[in-house]
């Protein structure tokens, strides 16, 4: 089951950069991350976008992949710009600090940046996803089936408000005597998962980024354990490698989908229009793009277990005030 919802974010600002004509057929350059096509990951979501958006608008591609170091990416966006691509992609975080500085330098080249929202710069459009919303539904599904009454959340250092106003939050909003509680990893996975269901989480929400793999294995063999609670997983993609095999899926209670290829195709279109996204994300800091949520179905969540299934209308109605998040 997918949720997919209508929500208007932000204001638009009307006059910030002139808006480009094109004469010829629109060249889309895209700079993908380490590994390029078939990480399962952020690339393969970028280029499903264009892939779906090549079957209805008309334009080219120029694709180039980075080394991940700052010299090559640098490289590798200039090359695109040098081909006098009317719009650069640039995809993950990686891109940043080089888009930070080449930005001011090509004022003229429209870039966007796919899942990251720190360069400054009028002419770069940062893509987002309102992470918190998906929390927030990650949280309450998982107190919905919790027997237990502890699940918990694996999070990066830097989540504390993903969990507090997303993931804590709709465990609160079940109104289930469920606690929720999260553990920072600054090391193993594999740790950070045993370590929560040995205090007795049986439903865990992964958001950091990198495989699932770790966390799946510790899932797999304490379930195989004899009068052992069984535990399952809420993940995210495509921050996480899937690691979804025969053995491992009936673990998966449900998925947070950031729908990269949806913004993607949404901002070649922009771009055909001779438009761009500037919507206000931070307007003091100067970042301007579009922050993708329920609404609209840029964040999805897909049930993947029968026991949760049954629980569909809750979770619609929990949508509802998800949505609402807007941080």
């Amino acid at each position: 089951m997918k949720l997919r919802l209508v929500l208007a974010l932000a204001l638009v600002l009307g006059v910030l950069a002139p808006a480009p004509s094109f004469a010829d057929s629109v060249k889309i350059g895209i700079a993908y991350d380490i590994g390029g096509r078939g990480d399962k990951s952020f690339n393969d979501a970028a280029a499903a976008g264009i892939e779906k958006a090549r079957k209805t608008l008309d334009f080219t591609v120029e694709p180039v992949v980075t080394d991940g170091t700052s010299a090559d990416r640098e490289k590798r966006i200039r090359s695109l710009i040098a081909k006098n691509c009317n719009l650069v992609i640039a995809v993950g975080g990686g891109y940043g600090p080089t888009l930070q500085a080449l930005a001011f330098e090509f004022p003229d080249t429209q870039f966007a940046i796919i899942n990251d929202a720190s360069v400054a710069a009028v002419n770069v459009s940062s893509v987002i996803f309102a992470e918190t919303q998906g929390a927030y539904l990650a949280g309450f599904s998982a107190a919905q089936i919790s027997k237990t009454g502890k699940v918990a959340m694996i999070a990066n250092t830097n989540q504390a408000d993903l969990f507090k106003n997303g993931f804590s939050a709709g465990v609160l909003s079940s109104k289930k005597k469920v606690i929720p509680v999260v553990k920072y990893v600054s090391g193993s996975y594999s740790l950070a998962a045993s370590q929560v269901i040995s205090a007795g989480a049986d439903v865990i929400f992964l958001s950091t980024q990198g495989s699932d793999f770790e966390v799946f294995k510790v899932i797999v063999a304490n379930n195989a354990k004899k009068n052992s609670k069984s535990v399952g997983l809420i993940n995210i993609e495509p921050d996480q490698y899937l690691a979804v095999t025969n053995q491992t899926k009936r673990f998966l209670v449900a998925t947070m989908v950031k729908r990269v290829d949806k913004a993607i195709i949404d901002i070649i279109s922009k771009t055909i229009d001779g438009d761009q996204f500037l919507d206000y994300l931070d307007l003091d800091a100067g970042l301007f793009g579009k922050r993708y949520g329920i609404t609209g179905g840029g964040i999805e969540f897909t049930i993947r277990s029968r026991e949760l299934q049954s629980k569909g209308e809750a979770i619609n109605i929990a949508a509802a005030s998800a949505e609402k998040i807007l941080a």
